[in-house]
Order: C-alpha cells, then structure tokens, then sequence
C-alpha cells in the first residue's frame, strides 16, 4: 500500500509543477538579484564605514583634534554611513581674523580632547575635529553660521538638534563645562586633566614672602596693622571684585569681549541676562569703584570743617561722579534686562 502510494505523490506534486504560473519564474529571478543586490550594497556600506573608522583613528593616533576641509567634513561628518559621534570646533584661528576668543576657546578645547586621547575609555565612538573659517569657508555658509568659535555635536545617526549646539555665550567654554556637555550628548564622561600650572602657586608664594618681609622690616612699628583706612580699602576691593562678577568669570570661564567677524565690531557687553564678558566685568567694577568714590567725596564735603570753597569743589566733583557712573551703570543693568547671572 505505502509502495502505491509514492508514486501517487509525485504524480500530484509534477502537476502542481506543471500548473505553476509562467509569469512567476522572471519574478524570482528578479526577488533573487534584488537580494543579492541588498546583500552587496550592505557589504560596500560596511567596507566604507570601516575605512572612515580606520582613517579617524589613524588622524587620532597623530593629534587629539584633525583639522578639516569642506571636502572632509563632508565625507566624514555629513556623509553616511557613521556610528560614531563628531565633535566640531568651528574657529576662525588665523591672526588676520583678531579673534582673541577663539584662540582662549581653542586651549580648553585642546585641553578636553588630549584628556580623551589619553584616558583609558578612549575608544572609535567619539572624535574631535575643527573647522576653521579660513579653510573651509563653504561649511560655514552650508551651515549658515556667522560666528565663532561655535561648539557643535554631529550625532551617529540623523541631523544635529537644537541641543548639540554648546552653548558657550551662556555656560562658557572651560574644558569641564563642554566635557558635561559632551556627556549628555554621547553618554560619554570625560575626566578632565589639565597640565599643572604653577603660576598661582608661585604669585601666592611672593604674596607671602612680600608681606612678611614688610612685617619683618615693619616689626618696630606695627601700628599700620590698626588703619581703619587700610581695611577699609582692602575691603573695598574685595567687594568690588565680587560685585562685577569676577568669580562667576573664574568658574564659567566667559570670553573676554564677542567679535563680529563680519563686520568686526566688537561687544564688550552681553545682551543676555545669563551671561556676561570678562571686559564687561571690568567695566561694572571701574563704575562701582567711581560711584564710591563720588560717595566719599560727598560725605567728605558734608563732614570736614575747612575752607568752605574747596567743601563746594569737593561736593560738587563727589555729585557728578554718582549720577554720571551711576546713569551709566543703570544704562548696562538696564540692557541686562533681569540682571546678572550672578
């Protein structure tokens, strides 16, 4: 019975053969050539990924940051495929340009990717470049950027958002704020090493020597130690200091002023009210120290018993020192619009 019924199955299967479509056969073959086309195209894709990787890391080995052309940044930034991050220092270096900012941005810059080249979790998944203006002046108009230096981060996959564009007039551009940056954008951590600086250590070590040689020359006549005047001045400065800004310069490391390099004008004060330029600190500092002045003046004239002209002088000088510097000084916090960040 099992021996009959064999036969009868492959009679009923080269039926079913034969009563095949005909017009199926160009379709496979076309199903066939189409995988075989995916196949190979995924093929050339990985090939190319894995040359760009090679040659990245090849530049890497010889510098923590490559520079790049319009024709690299390209390749290797816009082009895909990429499954690594891109982080991009756009600058204008080139002495021509005066952009003192974007040489102060360029050291931390240095800075943060050396601690990268040399850390341990260094890997292909993340690499620094720059883009200088004077040598890829088409990506900065593909872009539409017109200022530098300007920090931006080109994701694995997709367009860069709002988000991977530092920003550095707000937070600063000190290597510590852009590795936490750099962090929420790739989940890479970078620990920053800066390279030892001794200059703060030998300045506090003249501050030291100088005032205990003067103690030392003084020690006779320490009577200087009990000037009212003397602490008064120390404690002016130490207030004026702290007024302008001068420690949220030291910890956000702000630029010093903000070149157009379009038209070369230069600001010396921030717009926003989150941010504010070293200069602009300065300028807040040499008001406050007039409007004391002016004050001191003033309370002098009021309180002195001599000549009743020089009182008038003396008055007259402490006056226009207050609502000339303090006009000006509403005018500044006037442009801040919510005051300082500080």
């Amino acid at each position: 019975m099992g021996a009959r019924g064999a036969p009868s199955r492959r009679r009923q299967a080269g039926r079913r053969l034969r009563y095949l479509p005909t017009g199926s056969f160009p379709f496979l073959l076309l199903l066939l050539l189409l995988c075989i086309q995916l196949g190979g195209g995924q093929k050339k894709k990985e090939n190319l990924l894995a040359e760009k990787v090679e040659q990245l890391m090849e530049w890497s080995s010889r510098r923590s940051i490559f520079r790049m052309n319009g024709d690299k940044f390209r390749k290797f930034i816009k082009a895909p495929p990429r499954n690594y991050s891109m982080i991009v220092m756009f600058t204008a270096l080139q002495p021509q340009r005066q952009c003192s900012v974007c040489r102060q941005a360029n050291e931390e810059y240095q800075i943060l990717a050396n601690s990268w080249r040399y850390s341990s979790a260094f890997c292909n998944k993340l690499f620094f470049s720059m883009v200088d203006y004077d040598e890829g002046t088409d990506v900065f108009q593909q872009l539409n950027m017109n200022s530098a230096p300007t920090f931006m981060h080109f994701p694995p996959k997709g367009r860069p958002k709002r988000a991977d564009t530092f920003d550095l007039q707000r937070i600063g551009f000190a290597a510590e704020q852009l590795a936490k940056w750099i962090a929420d954008r790739t989940d890479v951590h970078i620990r920053v090493f800066r390279p030892p600086n001794y200059s703060g250590t030998i300045a506090l070590a003249l501050l030291v020597s100088l005032v205990g040689g003067l103690l030392y020359l003084r020690r006779n006549n320490l009577e200087f130690i009990y000037n009212k005047t003397g602490w008064a001045m120390v404690s002016l400065c130490i207030v004026f200091a702290m007024t302008s800004g001068q420690m949220w310069n030291h910890i956000r490391g702000p630029p010093y002023a903000h070149k157009n390099p379009h038209n070369g004008q230069v600001s010396y004060i921030h717009g926003s009210s989150q941010a504010q330029f070293v200069a602009e600190s300065h300028i807040i500092l040499v008001l406050n120290a007039a409007i004391t002045m002016g004050m001191v003046l003033l309370n002098e004239a009021a309180t002195s018993k001599g000549d009743v002209g020089k009182r008038r002088i003396i008055c007259l000088v402490g006056l226009g020192l207050v609502v000339f510097f303090f006009s000006f000084l509403l005018s500044i916090f006037r442009s801040k619009y919510h005051g300082y960040p500080y």
